[in-house]
């Protein structure tokens, strides 16, 4: 047998392939070593416990306490009744956008839920694990959710049209495979490279891509219509953005423990194919058709809407010569607690939780 020494080649070519492929969290590791200044946010060592008074991430802390706060469920949103009413003297433009984006929604919820325990699987950080976990029943919330819409404003012989509107729609079908392979490829092989990419991926489907949907149900709320719909999308854009906080951190934590991996201009490309694919689903299901929304604040609202992602990872705008919302109309609606927004108020409550917490994982 033939003995490596530590300079041998063969040595060096199989350090090189373990620091270039991630590592699946054991379920139970006793030779593991979750000590503080041993912890990392990828490619620990972690033995498996959840040690949540040892926290090496305080943001991980306050994330916590804001995602457990804001626990909400469909059923506790009134008003669902109405809005079948209403959908029915929507115009027809409207009634199209509706279903479509319904239909996108849930796509992307759906592959959230089924998606994030493979991204947990290599987070060896207990307690950022632990938030994903989190975010995971969130998502299965707003699937749920889509499901209560459906089956409250819509007749029963358009439900599976709206589910599997991806199928016959090329656009949407895009739309979808370019988020789906990107998961798979990572799933199918996890190499560093892979991972970032489905990473970046994740960042612009929770960022990028609910917006200009969100942005339709504000603006049917604000002409008046749809106010229940709006009220639980409302509740579903707080978890997103949440979500979006999230991983941008996770992703900031690997730029910092793991510089090789940082791919800028891989990152910048991806943004780029994100807003134009989003960019033409918009203008596919919305056109100049919805009153308040024109294929002008379409473009402009999708690069704003990157170049504010890029500045939570502390990078520079990718359009630079975007600096402004075209929807300021629509800004206090996204606030649950502004006064301008009595028709978001329902049964739900903002639960207390996180303020009975004190700044403690002991509770």
């Amino acid at each position: 047998m033939v003995q490596l020494t530590p300079d041998s080649g063969s040595e060096k070519a199989a350090k090189k392939l373990n620091a270039s492929t991630m590592q699946r969290n054991k379920i139970f590791n006793p030779t593991g070593d979750d000590s503080l200044e041993n912890r990392t946010i990828i490619k620990g060592n972690m033995t498996g416990l959840f040690n949540l008074n040892a926290v090496k991430y305080p943001w991980a802390k306050n994330m916590y306490q804001l995602m457990v706060g804001n626990f909400w469920v469909p059923e506790k949103v009134s008003g669902l009744g109405d809005d079948a009413s209403m959908y029915k003297k929507l115009d027809a433009p409207e009634q199209r956008a509706y279903r479509g984006i319904i239909s996108f929604l849930t796509f992307l919820d759906s592959l959230q839920t089924v998606n994030l325990p493979n991204f947990a699987d290599y987070i060896t950080s207990s307690e950022v694990n632990l938030l994903l976990a989190i975010q995971s029943f969130q998502e299965a919330i707003h699937s749920q959710s889509y499901t209560t819409i459906l089956e409250t404003v819509v007749d029963a012989k358009e439900r599976d049209k709206i589910y599997y509107f991806w199928r016959d729609d090329k656009v949407l079908l895009e739309r979808n495979r370019y988020i789906g392979e990107l998961y798979q490829a990572f799933i199918d092989d996890d190499s560093d490279e892979n991972f970032f990419q489905a990473l970046v991926a994740n960042y612009l489907l929770e960022g990028l891509y609910f917006y200009n949907g969100f942005a339709f149900f504000d603006t049917l709320v604000y002409n008046q219509k749809m106010i229940a719909t709006g009220r639980m999308i409302n509740y579903i854009r707080r978890d997103e953005l949440s979500h979006v906080v999230l991983f941008a951190n996770i992703m900031k934590e690997i730029r910092k423990e793991f510089p090789d991996m940082w791919d800028e201009a891989k990152l910048r490309e991806m943004f780029r194919t994100a807003v134009e694919q989003e960019i033409k689903w918009s203008d596919h299901i919305l056109g100049n058709e919805i009153s308040g929304i024109s294929k002008e604040s379409t473009e402009q609202y999708t690069k704003f809407l990157a170049n504010e992602r890029l500045s939570y990872l502390k990078l520079d705008p990718e359009y630079p010569e975007v600096k402004k919302n075209p929807y300021k109309h629509l800004e206090a609606m996204a606030d649950n607690n502004s006064e301008k927004t009595n028709f978001f108020e329902s049964t739900v409550v903002n639960y207390t939780q996180s303020s009975s917490l004190k700044g403690t994982w002991d509770f």
